[in-house]
């Protein structure tokens, strides 16, 4: 059966998903369901994915936008979560080495602070051993005089040394769509804007299956499924509640905003992981022509689907950073953009405190048979979907006789990583590069797609050259109408937002860019999928809704 994941074929993925009974039916598009999707269709399930709002809109776009290797768990003595997230990491890594970058973090500090030279020596030598770092990352530690080498802008006062390891950067909603990809190419029928009303019970009063409205036609749809798996993020406790089965632990919510500086205000060269004067823990790092710092951790009780930065959050980074980055002297004027998003942990009753709360993953699992993953982090994404998988294929072994295999994921590329790995993903990129400049695009654009895409470059390539006409008529940017092609043709992306914040990132990096685009690419993209004109007033609406809040903070 031929999967699609292309805007102009909508309907085609509901047939699929209603057409024959699913083994597992997936809800929730963030990079905890696609990994799930992707490690239950490879072991032969049939399995369809939902997700109510974009692929990534929630917590998975939100993030530090790190793989890391939970350095920060050292402190809280979670000595098994830092072997498995570091391990995980370098899976992440070589699996889609296009959309996810070593990048060497410096650790710098200072009389008085959390970490010493001796604590932070220690604390890094553990985490090389348990995360079983390479040879050349492995940490080093730097005198006063070679920190401030590598950055200048780090507090010079009573400055003691500083330590020096990898971490990993991602773009979050580029791999989880990236691990969509994959799943959609191995059989998964997934669709966006897709939301669960209910649940279907048989006479035994056990799910088989979920009601669910298209939030863009307003119909609804009926599919049914052997197994169903709540991945909702921040919405999982949402989804237990129409089962009836919200009891015992439930979640509790955290907010983590990041604020985004050019690099002419914010000159940062190195990235930089520091403690700030209430003990946190916050990263600055550059990236491209721009450098980010985040995050706060504050309890949440707001709109799920909408947090937002407020006047606190945004005073409370600048301070850190004043404090960390003395000469700048940032102020509120320099805020280029911003995001917030929400943690979903898993809360004992008698634990608010939300520095201290585990990060850990949690399977439940109601009497009707819902199983809710919760919980859990970035970097561990594929354990926790073979963990969720395991469950569901145990329980068909157990109902039905059936044997599954293991998971067959970790040497598995997601799309755009079918490259030969890290290593062969740098021979890749020095060729399509040469390719691309060949065929007139400048070499900063051209590694901009090679990074972006992957092994999908040859693709938005083949759109660039033959929609070089068709963008001189639609008044875009030939490169910007190829992106924007692939996304509706080979990324499901259906509007303005999902182009502009999932498929891009460019709201939070680049807001200039979205600024100048935007009207051109809503108008192409109305055309194309025949947006009714309350549908383009609404896209509209929302895509500057956040522009807004990504520069204007709302009143704590």
């Amino acid at each position: 059966m031929t999967t699609t994941f292309s805007s102009y074929e909508r309907n085609l993925t509901f047939d699929h998903l209603k057409e024959e009974q699913l083994d597992l039916l997936v809800i929730g598009g963030g990079i905890t369901g696609a990994g799930i999707s992707l490690d239950a269709v490879t072991r032969g399930l049939k399995t369809g994915l939902v997700e109510m709002q974009d692929f990534a809109a929630g917590t998975s776009s939100r993030s530090t936008k790190l793989v890391h290797g939970g350095l920060r768990y050292l402190k809280q003595f979670e000595v098994k979560m830092v072997a498995e997230v570091g391990k995980e990491r370098a899976i992440v890594y070589e699996n889609g080495p296009h959309v996810t970058t070593p990048e060497w973090m410096m650790l710098p500090f200072h009389k008085g602070g959390t970490f010493g030279p001796l604590t932070t020596n220690i604390g890094l030598r553990v985490y090389d051993f348990l995360a079983g770092v390479k040879k050349n990352e492995r940490r080093t530690m730097f005198k006063p005089d070679e920190a401030l080498q590598r950055e200048p802008l780090i507090k010079r006062d009573q400055l003691r040394g500083a330590g020096f390891y990898v971490e990993y950067k991602t773009d979050d909603a580029r791999l989880t769509i990236e691990v969509l990809k994959k799943a959609v190419q191995k059989g998964v029928h997934a669709i966006n804007y897709t939301k669960v009303i209910d649940f279907i019970y048989n006479d035994q009063n056990k799910i088989v299956g979920a009601i669910m409205e298209d939030t863009i036609t307003g119909e609804k749809h009926k599919v049914y499924a052997k197994k169903v798996i709540n991945a909702g993020g921040p919405w999982v406790d949402e989804l237990r509640e129409i089962d009836g089965s919200k009891k015992g632990k439930a979640l509790h919510l955290t907010k983590g905003v990041h604020l985004v500086f050019r690099k002419e205000v914010f000159p940062l060269q190195q990235a930089i992981y520091f403690d700030t004067p209430d003990g946190r823990m916050v990263f600055a790092i550059p990236r491209d022509n721009v450098a980010y710092v985040g995050t706060t951790d504050t309890t949440y009780k707001g709109d799920i689907a909408n947090p937002k930065m407020t006047v606190k959050d945004r005073d409370y980074i600048i301070d850190a950073i004043n404090y960390m980055f003395p000469s700048l002297d940032i102020t509120a004027e320099h805020v280029e953009s911003s995001w917030a998003g929400l943690r979903p942990l898993i809360a004992e009753a008698d634990n608010e405190n939300p520095s201290e709360i585990s990060r850990k993953d949690e399977i439940f699992v109601s009497d009707s048979g819902l199983i809710s993953m919760a919980g859990g982090k970035l970097t561990g994404y594929r354990k926790m979907a073979e963990h969720a998988v395991n469950k569901v294929t145990d329980q068909l072994k157990e109902e039905e006789g059936i044997l599954y295999s293991k998971s067959e994921t970790e040497h598995l590329p997601v799309s755009g990583g079918e490259v030969g790995g890290s290593k062969g993903f740098k021979d890749f990129k020095n060729r399509k590069v040469s390719q691309a400049t060949a065929q007139g695009l400048d070499e900063q654009t051209a590694l901009m797609l090679v990074q972006r895409y992957g092994a999908n470059f040859d693709k938005v390539m083949e759109l660039y050259e033959t929609n070089i006409e068709k963008a001189k008529t639609e008044d875009i940017d030939p490169v910007v109408i190829a992106e924007l092609l692939y996304a509706m043709k080979y990324e499901l992306a259906y509007k303005p937002v999902d182009f502009f914040v999932r498929r891009t990132g460019a709201l939070f990096f680049e807001i200039g860019w979205v600024r100048d685009h935007k009207d051109n690419v809503i108008r192409y993209m109305a055309k194309e999928l025949n947006w009714t004109d309350d549908q383009t007033n609404a896209y509209v609406e929302e895509l500057d809704q956040l522009l807004h809040d990504a520069v204007v903070p709302v009143e704590s």
